[in-house]
């Protein structure tokens, strides 16, 4: 027996898709290569934008009963002084805030709703292998789960199996490589809970850091050149840890914690984009159609308006019985201008900011726009926005099937 949609990837946006196509009264399967959704090292941040379309849903009340922190602005350090850059805090106060919420209890969140639907059903250790076909039109996909390899046929197959996904390579999609000049290492350091949630940026001379408040510790991304990586490693952890803390010196006294490599996680930045997102009977959405750059820590957000695309476009046709494969192409047209100017925005401060804080030999030197950002509290509401909401924000307009 088939499903009307069948979804590779249980991360933000194949999460949010099973939702809504659930909601509107088609039968789902989402398949989740891991055991369970503890991994670390993944975005924390909850945008307005996706708060929004959480209250659209009727369901805002029930997610921030999860663990979270509110972070209304968003700041530097540089040359030991902070700098405010954004604020989110004149939205709608429902919404006006970033809610710096673990990944895990993000995608609880969101299985525990979509199970609420009868015709939703959730995978757990499946892991999507490739793709099945006839005809030349995608019908199903290949997994394996407890060591045998089935298959699943649907009407409509989404791959959201993130930037290295599977069957977005089976599929031949091709992929355009924006380019990153860094990538980053990912490691916790303790720290004494705080009354407000502490995250900010750190900039200094040849090294850039951001902090996520984790309440107990520090989530730290250490910001270095791409291809560097085995030149920080072969110059010891003592190395490492003095340059971080020289860095961030809030660090200094705990920085220790780092007791071997094996607390260090890599993460491979990646800037792409897909030059096509779907083939009859496929559509790719999320990281696996769009890498993001961290910067601005947006990438949940724009693959979650991807999802919400999705189910606007064929939720409705699929209820009613009709194929997927015309529509397909209406959901990159609407999500292609949003991607292209975000990804632009993500390139330029990776060419103009990112590389030259990286190679600074001397004294870092505010810019003048982040210096007049800082004495201007209404200037910081642009910058605010277009990180809190993003370029052309969705809103749900999927139908909805009772429960």
């Amino acid at each position: 027996m088939g499903v009307d949609v069948l979804i590779v990837g249980g991360g933000p946006a194949g999460m949010v898709a099973g939702l809504l196509f659930a909601q509107a009264g088609l039968s789902v399967t989402v398949l989740e290569k891991h055991a369970d959704f503890l991994r670390d090292f993944r975005g924390d941040t909850v945008h307005p934008s996706t708060l929004r379309i959480f209250s659209e849903l009727g369901l805002l009340e029930r997610l921030l009963e999860r663990p979270h922190d509110k972070v209304r602005g968003i700041g530097v350090w540089i040359g030991g002084r902070h700098f405010d850059l954004a604020d989110v805090s004149g939205a709608d106060p429902r919404w006006n805030f970033v809610a710096m919420m673990p990944q895990w209890e993000f995608l609880d969140f969101l299985a525990a709703e979509a199970k609420r639907y009868p015709g939703f059903q959730l995978l757990m250790e499946a892991e999507g292998l490739g793709l099945v076909t006839d005809g030349g039109r995608v019908s199903g996909v290949r997994y394996r789960m407890a060591g045998e390899e089935k298959v699943l046929e649907a009407r409509l197959v989404i791959a959201s199996d993130g930037r290295r996904s599977v069957l977005r390579e089976e599929a031949g999609l091709a992929v355009t490589d924006l380019g990153a000049p860094m990538d980053v290492f990912w490691f916790r350091v303790p720290k004494q809970p705080s009354r407000e949630n502490e995250t900010t940026g750190v900039a200094a001379p040849g090294r850039l850091l951001a902090l996520i408040d984790r309440s107990t510790y520090w989530q730290c991304a250490y910001v270095f050149p791409k291809g560097s990586e085995e030149r920080v490693r072969a110059a010891g952890l003592d190395a490492f840890r003095v340059a971080v803390a020289a860095a961030a010196p809030m660090l200094a006294e705990r920085i220790a914690a780092v007791a071997s490599w094996d607390d260090v996680k890599l993460l491979t930045v990646r800037l792409d984009r897909l030059e096509r997102w779907h083939r009859p009977g496929l559509l790719v959405i999320g990281d696996a159609a769009h890498a993001m750059s961290p910067v601005g820590g947006i990438g949940i957000n724009v693959a979650i308006q991807d999802a919400v695309t999705a189910a606007n476009i064929l939720a409705g046709p699929l209820r009613e019985g009709r194929g997927p494969d015309p529509l397909l192409g209406q959901v990159e047209k609407r999500r292609l201008l949003p991607v292209r100017l975000t990804q632009a925005l993500q390139k330029a401060v990776q060419d103009w900011i990112i590389s030259a804080v990286l190679a600074g030999e001397g004294p870092l030197e505010p810019p003048l726009a982040l210096r007049l950002l800082n004495r201007f509290a209404l200037l910081r509401r642009i910058p605010g926005t277009l990180v809190g909401f993003g370029i052309r924000p969705e809103h749900v307009r999927s139908p909805e099937a009772s429960r």
